[in-house]
């Protein structure tokens, strides 16, 4: 449990069902979840209501209208996400303004990074695939995943140009036993081999500046998972990084090494930048679900989080046909560090 003072800014009323926690049967129908209540095991660390709030920068909206933002990266100068949904990965620059930059041929999920030489990098997850946009815009497989696991989710690429991809065989939306994923590690010269296993719902990951640390979110656990990474690309030394209590999903490392990331306090969802050990440093509750986060602009120190309303998994053709995706933004204290 936290002691320090917790940082608060609250972006209007409601909420919505949070992402389910780890499943406690052999057989999960996922389909008959109260979500709001499997995203509950436990009290969010730092959430004692005798802390000391104190306040932060407001929230702005900067993009509206999106199906399911995604996978945020800054790139270049601008934000660049994956549009679930519509099978788009824009580009939004500081004043709101998008364009698509590119077309993927597969539905959900997707997600995206880019390698050293600067050639973008698709997930496509349904298919298995790993993909390489090519300088005249063709895709092409850069690593076949399907030996690994049947679908695959989030990517990381280092500064080494190793490659981490995470998936599973657990089928989210159709019910079935919940099967842990894995980590599958992509090496500059195309090779592919698996360097982690019993994740419970991989999702979000980061690697430190250094190289050495790789972090993922075990959304199932609600917890951040941390890996040593050898000189190989191997990954060792598996620890706790953080119990959440509540959430986790895409996030993003800052300059004095904390990880902002999605997280719920009493199933509301909300954003919370929280350091090693589980101290939340600050929380941004939000009035929709944070599906990831991500720190850019011109200093890097802006906060940009990923929104859309969910009603749960019975509810996901709704979400895919409101359009209630939405990036919104605050000032965040400390720079982006890391990968991505």
């Amino acid at each position: 449990m936290a002691t320090g003072s917790v940082a608060v800014v609250r972006a209007g009323a409601g909420g919505c069902d949070g992402w389910p926690a780890t499943p406690g049967d052999d057989v999960v129908d996922v389909a008959e979840f109260d979500l709001s209540r499997r995203w509950a095991p436990g009290t969010l660390p730092g959430s004692d209501t005798s802390e000391e709030e104190t306040s932060v920068p407001a929230l702005h909206t900067l993009l509206t209208g999106l199906v399911v933002g995604e996978s945020p990266r800054w790139h270049e100068g601008r934000l660049w996400l994956s549009n679930w949904g519509a099978q788009e990965i824009i580009a939004v620059d500081g004043a709101g303004s998008s364009a698509v930059m590119a077309r993927v041929p597969t539905t959900i999920p997707f997600s995206i990074d880019w390698l050293p030489d600067g050639r973008l990098l698709i997930v496509s997850g349904p298919e298995a695939r790993l993909l390489r946009q090519e300088p005249d815009g063709a895709l092409v497989t850069y690593a076949d995943l399907s030996g690994l696991a049947k679908g695959w989710n989030e990517i990381v690429v280092d500064g080494r140009g190793n490659t981490y991809v995470n998936g599973s065989d657990f089928k989210f939306g159709g019910g079935g036993p919940f099967i842990p994923g894995v980590i599958a590690l992509v090496t500059p010269d195309g090779l592919v081999r698996q360097v982690a296993d019993d994740i419970h719902f991989p999702n979000g990951m980061v690697v430190t500046p250094d190289n050495k640390t790789l972090i993922v979110t075990e959304s199932f656990a609600a917890r951040l998972t941390a890996f040593d990474i050898a000189a190989d690309g191997g990954l060792s030394n598996r620890r706790v990084w953080a119990e959440l209590g509540q959430g986790g999903d895409g996030m993003c490392l800052d300059a004095d090494g904390a990880i902002w990331t999605p997280a719920f306090k009493d199933g509301k969802p909300g954003c919370v930048r929280v350091r090693e050990g589980g101290e939340v440093l600050q929380r941004i509750e939000l009035d929709r679900f944070c599906f990831a986060c991500m720190l850019g602009g011109a200093e890097r120190k802006t906060l940009f989080m990923l929104v859309a309303e969910w009603r749960g998994v019975e509810h996901m053709d709704a979400l895919f046909r409101l359009h209630t995706g939405q990036v919104l933004t605050a000032r965040a204290p400390e720079p982006h560090a890391g990968w991505p």
